[in-house]
């Protein structure tokens, strides 16, 4: 049976159940009778969702609630245990993997170390490597949490560079800087020596997914156009408009910001990110004299710098790391201006565990570069702050992946095969609004 707008009953229904499921994650505990105005819905269709998501277990009571005058009315929420998720972060120092509940609480995680400093970029990022790094992580998480990967709603995954999603090959990742070229990540996940058929896998750019996880959860929250910066090793931003409701992540790492520059590890020169990714700025401390522990990974070796430039017994501090970092505030806040020119935010978020590792240092300088930078209308109405999300913040938005996609199935699980197809709808419902 079709409506007249060419929609089925079975669309409708599905509808239903997507704008109650979302309601109540967003918003529950909830009663059925505010789920109504919430939602739009009749008392009738509220009615009879709610009975068949109870029946179905993806919907449980939680208490009640005093009415004006009636009898208390019963609240209902999102019960946790009826699905799972995993997030996957590929950084530049770990493979991440966790695994969440439907209400996005961690059941268990594991960490793959990737080579230290002093092997190649292009050796640590091995596709073989990351991918048997996933495939093992994704197993030691499911048998930790006494889970089979049929319980899984998806795995989410965040990964560098420019994602393209191919109906033939599926997700293929475009990453110059460390030497992935067209390679077919989702692909190699399928084959039968990792994980088993019919898990769906969701492959984004990893500032994209920490853009989603700080809009849905984070400092991003209610905010209607934000820009979401990942300060790592490198760089990059996830921009979220009334234009781009779900978000797209933009190369802004790879910015011209000084014409005939150094070069940066994508092969181009004066790229922002050859002055302010964490590699290139450990780089730059050793060319002008500093001395960066050797054979250890990113993220020691940037501690030591901040140790050196702002010692924490009152010492003298480092001059010439103090001088790197002051000169790097600048670069990034000169970058932000670009963001703010462009897109006119309201918020920028910093994270990234760099960005989140140096920002309580000279985030302030950034902000006040960015702003003197910028156009003066634009620049009135920002503001920019660290994440709220922490360092894990991308294995979250990760997760978030197959969560909007089962939200946006009305809680349907993907149909059993070989390679399961997401849901049309899945990245609108990514642009779910938050107040």
């Amino acid at each position: 049976m079709t409506a007249n707008n060419g929609r089925t009953v079975r669309d409708l229904r599905r509808e239903n159940r997507a704008a109650v499921l979302r309601r109540l994650y967003f918003d529950g505990p909830m009663s059925r009778y505010s789920l109504a105005p919430a939602t739009g819905l009749s008392s009738g269709s509220i009615s009879n969702v709610v009975a068949e998501l109870l029946a179905e277990g993806l919907v449980e009571e939680a208490g009640s609630v005093d009415s004006d005058g009636g009898r208390p009315r019963t609240l209902l929420r999102i019960t946790p245990h009826s699905g799972h998720m995993i997030g996957v972060d590929v950084g530049e120092t770990r493979v991440r993997v966790e695994l969440f509940d439907l209400a996005l609480a961690e059941r268990a995680h594991a960490d793959r170390p990737l080579p230290t400093r002093g092997t190649g970029h292009r050796d640590r990022y091995d596709s073989e490597l990351i991918a048997g790094h996933i495939s093992d992580g994704i197993t030691e998480v499911l048998e930790a949490a006494g889970l089979s990967p049929e319980r899984l709603l998806g795995v989410g995954i965040g990964v560098p560079g420019i994602v393209e999603h191919s109906e033939e090959v599926g997700a293929v990742v475009h990453c110059q800087p460390i030497g992935w070229e067209a390679v077919r990540l989702e692909r190699m996940l399928r084959r039968p020596d990792h994980l088993p058929q019919g898990v769906p896998y969701f492959i984004e750019n990893g500032a994209k997914t920490l853009g989603q996880a700080e809009m849905w959860f984070g400092a991003g929250r209610g905010a209607r156009n934000a820009v979401v910066v990942l300060f790592g090793s490198g760089v990059g931003a996830c921009v979220v408009t009334d234009e781009v409701e779900h978000g797209r992540a933009v190369e802004w790492g790879h910015l011209t910001v000084r014409v005939r520059g150094r070069r940066c590890r994508c092969g181009a020169l004066g790229c922002l990110e050859a002055y302010a990714g964490a590699e290139a700025l450990l780089e730059r401390w050793q060319e002008a004299g500093g001395r960066p522990p050797s054979d250890t990974d990113e993220e020691t070796a940037l501690t030591a710098m901040l140790a050196a430039a702002y010692p924490a017994d009152g010492g003298d501090p480092d001059p010439v790391a103090a001088a790197v970092l002051a000169e790097t505030a600048e670069y990034l806040g000169a970058g932000l201006s670009d963001l703010i020119n462009l897109f006119q935010p309201e918020r920028i978020l910093v994270g990234g565990w760099a960005g989140l590792q140096l920002g309580p240092r000279f985030l302030d300088s950034v902000r006040r570069h960015a702003l003197s930078y910028a156009l003066p209308y634009p620049s009135g109405r920002v503001g920019i702050d660290l994440g709220a999300l922490g360092p894990d913040a991308v294995t979250v938005g990760a997760a978030i992946l197959p969560l909007a996609d089962f939200f946006a199935r009305g809680g349907r699980r993907l149909p059993a095969g070989p390679s399961p197809e997401p849901s049309p709808a899945w990245r609108a419902t990514l642009g779910t609004r938050l107040a």
